[in-house]
Parts: C-alpha cells; sequence; structure tokens
C-alpha cells in the first residue's frame, strides 16, 4: 500500500504550524497534515507551565494580526490564556481534523521528488512540501552537575514543571537567573518557606507596565476594532523605536533603560549598593536577552529569599554545595534555558545527493530569509536561522514567512523550490557583517551564537522582514 501521501507535511502544532495550516487552508491548499510529537497541541504554551510563566511581548502584538482577540485579561497574558488562544484559534480554523498527534518526526529524506518522512513509531508518510514549524526553544537544557543523580529530593526543568509538587512552606532551590527565572521566582518566593537563588550572571532589567484590563477597555476593543489595533501598533513601536536602537548600540535608549534597571535596584535594595553592583550586568546593556520584569528585584530583596553568587560544585543527598557550603533543599527548579540553536537536530534530514543537514550545518545553521537552504529542496522552515528578534514579536515575522512559504508552493507548479548557493551564501555574508555591528556580538557566549557567528538573530527591523 505504501506510504500516506500529501501535499505538504508541516511538523510541529505551535505558533508556526497553525498559523500558516490556517493560510494554506484560507487559499484552498487543503491537502496537507500537522505532525505533532505530543499529545495535544501547543508548542511551547503546552510545556511551559511553572508558575509565572508568561510571554515577554505584551499579548495584543503577540497574536496573530488576522486572528486578534479582545479577551485578554492582562496586558501580558499568562501561560493558560495563551494556550486557551492557540487552542481556540486551531478550533475555529477547523484545523483539528488536520492534526495527528503523538507523531514524532525522526527522519526526514528526499527521494524522487518527494520527501519521505519517518515517525518515531516507524510509520511513514510523503509529501511534496515539507515545513519545520518546532521552532527555536524546545529542548530544555540542564546542566552536567557533579552529584546530580544522588539529589534525593524533586528536580525538574521549567519546561517539564512537576505540578505534584507541592512547594509552599519548602526550601526551594532555583538554579537560573533569565528569563524564565524571572518570572518564576517571584511566584515561588510568595509561598516558599525559604528560597535560595544560585545567581551565576545578571540580567537588565526593564520596565513591564502590566496591569489588567478594565471592562471599558475590552468593550472598546470589541466594538472598535480599530482602537485594538492602534493599541497593537504602540506597543510595537515601543520595540522599533526603543529595543532595536538599544541593539544596535544606540547611546539614548540604552541610558533610558538602564536608568529603569537602576532605578528596580535601588528601590529593591536602598541600602546596600553592593548587592545593586552584583545585580548589574558587566556587558552592554542588549547583549544579551533584555529582561522585562515588574516585580523581580523586589522578589530578590525578599527576606525568605537568599542569593548565592558562588557557582555550584556539587549536588548531594539534601541540597547543593555551593562556595563550599552546603544548603539542604526539599526541592530544586532548573530555570536554566534550552538547548541553543536547535534547528533540526532532533530530526535526521537528508537533502540531495545523500546530504545531511547536520553535515550542511556543521560550521552553523544557515538559510535564504531563515526559510529555506541549499541541497534541500521543498523544504521551509519557520523560525529558522536569523530570524529571531530581540525587540519585538516573533509573531509578526512569522506571518511574513507564511506569505513566502505560500508564494514559493504556489510558483512551484510540478516542479521544485530551490535557493541557489551562491544567493543563500550572499545572504548570510550580509547577515554575519551587520550583525557584528549589533550588541549581541559584543560578548563571547549567549543562546543566539554558535562559535563565533549569531545564527538566531535577525539585525534589521521587523518592516525590513519582507521577503517580496
Amino acid at each position: 500500500m505504501g506510504p500516506e501521501r500529501f501535499e505538504t507535511i508541516i511538523i510541529g502544532t505551535g505558533f508556526s504550524g497553525l498559523g500558516l495550516a490556517s493560510r494554506m487552508k484560507k487559499a484552498g491548499r487543503t491537502d496537507f497534515v500537522l505532525l505533532e510529537k505530543a499529545e495535544a497541541l501547543g508548542g511551547t504554551w503546552r510545556f511551559n507551565t511553572y508558575p509565572g510563566a508568561e510571554c515577554d511581548v505584551a499579548s495584543v502584538l503577540y497574536s496573530y494580526s488576522f486572528a486578534p482577540d479582545t479577551r485578554w485579561s492582562h496586558k501580558w497574558a499568562k501561560q493558560p490564556q495563551i494556550l486557551d488562544y492557540i487552542v481556540r484559534f486551531a478550533r475555529d480554523q477547523q484545523l483539528e481534523p488536520h492534526i495527528r498527534y503523538k507523531a514524532h518526526v525522526v527522519r526526514a529524506e528526499w527521494l524522487e521528488g518527494e520527501w519521505l518522512v519517518t515517525l518515531e513509531s516507524g510509520d511513514q508518510l510523503r509529501a511534496r512540501f515539507l515545513v519545520s514549524a518546532i521552532g527555536q526553544l524546545h529542548h530544555p537544557s540542564v546542566p552536567e552537575f557533579e552529584g546530580l543523580d544522588r539529589y534525593a529530593g524533586p528536580a525538574f526543568h521549567t519546561a517539564e514543571w512537576d505540578h505534584s509538587v507541592d512547594l509552599a512552606g519548602r526550601d526551594v532551590a532555583c538554579i537560573g537567573t533569565a528569563a524564565s527565572a524571572v518570572q518564576l521566582i517571584p511566584e515561588v518566593a510568595k509561598t516558599a518557606r525559604k528560597l535560595t537563588v544560585y545567581h551565576r550572571s545578571p540580567n537588565w532589567l526593564i520596565d513591564k507596565p502590566d496591569r489588567a484590563y478594565n471592562r471599558f477597555e475590552k468593550w472598546l476593543a470589541r466594538v472598535f476594532p480599530p482602537f485594538a489595533k492602534y493599541y497593537r501598533l504602540m506597543i510595537w513601536c515601543m520595540g522599533e523605536y526603543v529595543l532595536l536602537p538599544t541593539n544596535r548600540g544606540n547611546r539614548l535608549t540604552a541610558a533610558i533603560l538602564k536608568f529603569q534597571h537602576n532605578r528596580k535596584l535601588k528601590k529593591a535594595f536602598p541600602d546596600d549598593p553592593q548587592m545593586r553592583e552584583r545585580l548589574t550586568p558587566d556587558y552592554p546593556i542588549g547583549a544579551r536577552r533584555i529582561l522585562l520584569t515588574d516585580n523581580y528585584a523586589d522578589a530578590l530583596a525578599r527576606d525568605n529569599v537568599e542569593l548565592v553568587f558562588d557557582p555550584v560544585e556539587r549536588f548531594t543527598t539534601d541540597g547543593i554545595v555551593a562556595g563550599g557550603r552546603e544548603r539542604r533543599h526539599d526541592a530544586v527548579a532548573f530555570a536554566t534555558g534550552f538547548v541553543t540553536n536547535p534547528f533540526l537536530k532532533e530530526i535526521d534530514v537528508i537533502g540531495e545527493g545523500g546530504l545531511s543537514l547536520r553535515e550542511r550545518w556543521a560550521e552553523g545553521a544557515e538559510a535564504y530569509l531563515g526559510v529555506i537552504t541549499s541541497g534541500f529542496p521543498n523544504l521551509f522552515m519557520l523560525y529558522g536561522p536569523n530570524t529571531n528578534t530581540g525587540h519585538t514579536s516573533i509573531i509578526f515575522k512569522l506571518e511574513q514567512q507564511f506569505k513566502l512559504v505560500m508564494k514559493l508552493i504556489g510558483a512551484a507548479g510540478p516542479g521544485e523550490v530551490r535557493v541557489k548557493p551562491d544567493a543563500e551564501a550572499a545572504f548570510n555574508a550580509e547577515m554575519q557583517s551587520r550583525l557584528r555591528d549589533m550588541m549581541w556580538a559584543k560578548i563571547d557566549e549567549s543562546w543566539y551564537k554558535d562559535g563565533e557567528r549569531i545564527t538566531n538573530n535577525w539585525p534589521g527591523g521587523s518592516v525590513e522582514f519582507r521577503p517580496f
């Protein structure tokens, strides 16, 4: 009987996969299937359920422009409401019949003008076009600490939160102080008897003026859509004209954001200049992800929170040794981020002439417009190399990629879509040249980089990312 055939296979059911599927369905291209390795849709918003989980982009902008929502409860919605938005979107767009759950893709091979996709179960499917919508932040990273396997208490990553463990009244450790931690720590500190934060390196903190929407605002957005569009534009402008210039080294915007950081620390630690200094980065603002928070610094100053700046030496049965001292912990939370630059690493992708994508990207991932790479016809990526944004919503960029993929599929006719190697090389050279002038290049290591190359981020504004 042979493998089942489709025009298009889309891997992943987060914002990327569902968004593209909705555009394909609207255009009448209904011969597609969405493969989801989990048992439910939602991508990163299904897995990241830790206390305080939310997006660091305001929800009115972190949502599809073609599917606005007037039900956001706060300017920055929490994870349950973001997941609810995605689930409702899939239902409203009638995408669920196209989804296959527990369909973990392990291999994709270009054979005779088609992609042969193999699942972990051993089942196979064929398609003319293959789209990776698996994102960049989905493989939890936990450092290999000595003795971790001997620790007797519960220990889990923020993306694998164990809700059966009640942290109230317990002695809890948190390792990590970046994007997930600034959301997690204030929530855990409210109920834990003691929270010990193992603090490796500080981050720049800026204002996140979060609040609940009032009934009038919700009503106005519902009955007068231009109001919601105007508000979305204002949030977009904040990223384009304050955060982006900071990432480019603008002294004025950097000074404004540094002032916000210093004000937060002075409020939290008014009589402790040494602590304020230890919580202030020694790298330029914008070189790593700038963190939006309205309660993190205050949480660190709570009486039941201890900051440990000594590096973790090892785990014991009962706790953690750092700075030569053992501290006992009832539970440990790892807010240690994700495996960096994971583009399609979990799938064995074989292109023309038996070329492995891992070999093709041995020195760092690259793709023309972040969407297509030479040697792999009819393979498209959403949220691929050099498409991440350090200043605004990735959803805006994704919508541009939806249009490009749809255009390429439509233009292919009975043929194949390829990018010329010299065109891709020229594009990548331009990316790396421009990225050398960004603040991300001013430090040796970050999740944006693969060695010396910045493989994740886009160097320009979001409007510039209009591929046609």
